[in-house]
């Protein structure tokens, strides 16, 4: 596997080659110090794995991202800053590196292409859709939909709850929306997503889902009686 280290911070790139490095079948096909150069490198040459600096003068590694589409290389976000963890989540790259970068994350990053690679897919979404796969706590982890009991928000985190536990994601509720199917599931609030197959009962106005109770907003109440067929 090869990678196009992007970064304009020479000391960074530097950094970066070094990882590389110690990486068994992972090889620097290039170097770039720019998001434009990196481009065009790409329309020329195949790239298997772009390890992609945010923040760069001119068109940054976020719009980077979005020009070269899915159909691009596998991406890992390499970065000083937490602030771009979300859209990053929702540009479906595969992992989000915090500098400096040690050698023990780098090593899981690389670890999680691999799996990704394996499973015939370049990024977390992109998966059967029986599945999600998440990231919980570091851990990529394999979840079934009819497994999803229902979603609920918390600040900066989505909490995805299943009969046996919760796992806790960074993301937003709306964009764990966009890639669940809507035939099985629906948004009745604000901070909250039910799999309607799940809901054992409507009482006071509120979904029971198990021993969880789930408020329904009168915003969303319309929608989900009719989709109930409510008498």
């Amino acid at each position: 596997m090869n990678c196009l280290i992007i970064d304009d911070n020479k000391l960074a790139r530097t950094a970066m080659k070094q990882l590389v490095s110690h990486v068994d079948q992972l090889t620097v096909a290039g170097e770039c110090a720019s998001a434009i150069e990196a481009y065009n490198i790409l329309q020329k040459e195949r790239i298997d794995l772009l390890l992609l600096d945010i923040e760069m003068p001119g068109m940054d590694g976020l719009e980077l991202t979005r020009n070269i589409g899915k159909q691009g290389p596998v991406i890992i976000f390499t970065t000083a800053k937490k602030d771009y963890a979300i859209e990053a989540f929702e540009l479906q790259v595969a992992d989000y590196l915090i500098k400096p970068v040690t050698p023990a994350r780098f090593i899981q990053a690389i670890e999680r292409v691999k799996e990704l690679q394996q499973a015939g897919i370049r990024t977390l979404q992109d998966t059967d859709p029986e599945y999600l796969f998440i990231r919980d706590s570091g851990i990529l982890r394999r979840i079934k939909l009819e497994d999803i009991l229902y979603l609920e928000a918390m600040g900066d985190y989505v909490k995805l709850h299943t009969a046996q536990q919760f796992h806790t994601i960074h993301s937003t509720l709306k964009a764990i929306e966009e890639r669940l199917p809507a035939a099985k599931f629906m948004r009745v609030h604000r901070s909250y997503i039910v799999a309607l197959d799940m809901i054992n009962a409507i009482e006071d106005g509120a979904i029971v889902i198990g021993k969880h109770i789930v408020p329904v907003a009168d915003a969303y109440r319309g929608a989900f009686n009719n989709r109930l067929k409510l008498l």
